[in-house]
């Protein structure tokens, strides 16, 4: 996933610092764990320039969610593009996992700190279009749809257990296994 360095963010018009610092300490930290003050600190605004782009800091999870949602899903595909065959799914977790950012699902994150309407509908939303993505890379056929749904669930659980054992070889394993198994 393509991340804006903190270095970059400086030459970033307001709302996008402000956009890239919540994406940063959102996803790291959590929503509820970061506050306002330290978002306007560290994306080096005035309060009034954090409100007149957004209003509450729901609007801006909002906003986070959104952009979190876009970028996540445009590497995912360009993840499984890369690739073929039924390891395609784990090597593109295998990716993710890696990464040094990684602290898991920021959706499956969310709805945990923040089981409001709005997020979980984001949450909804983000976790139906993964799914539709497996999909896309699945063979026609009449259990097409039941296997996505199955894969995705796996993948949520892997995620899980990835972020939870801060090991991500044996989520990996387990889901290889279980691609394996489904796909047998």
């Amino acid at each position: 996933m393509k991340k804006t360095a903190p270095d970059d963010i400086a030459a970033l018009p307001a709302r996008d610092r402000i956009l890239a610092t919540a994406h940063r300490l959102f996803y790291r930290e959590g929503l509820r764990a970061t506050g306002i003050d330290k978002l306007i600190a560290e994306s080096g605004v005035t309060k009034v320039t954090f409100y007149r782009h957004f209003p509450s800091k729901n609007d801006l999870i909002q906003a986070y969610l959104e952009q979190r949602h876009r970028l996540w899903m445009n590497w995912f595909r360009a993840a499984l593009a890369r690739r073929d065959g039924p390891a395609a799914l784990a090597d593109a977790m295998r990716e993710w996992f890696g990464a040094d950012d990684f602290r898991g699902c920021a959706f499956i994150n969310g709805v945990g700190e923040m089981p409001e309407p709005a997020v979980a509908d984001a949450a909804r939303r983000h976790k139906a279009e993964m799914r539709q993505a497996i999909a896309e890379r699945l063979p026609e056929g009449a259990g097409k749809a039941e296997m996505a749904d199955m894969l995705s669930l796996a993948v949520d659980g892997a995620i899980v257990r990835a972020q939870m054992d801060g090991q991500a070889d044996a989520a990996l394993a387990a889901l290889e296994s279980m691609i394996g198994k489904l796909a047998g």
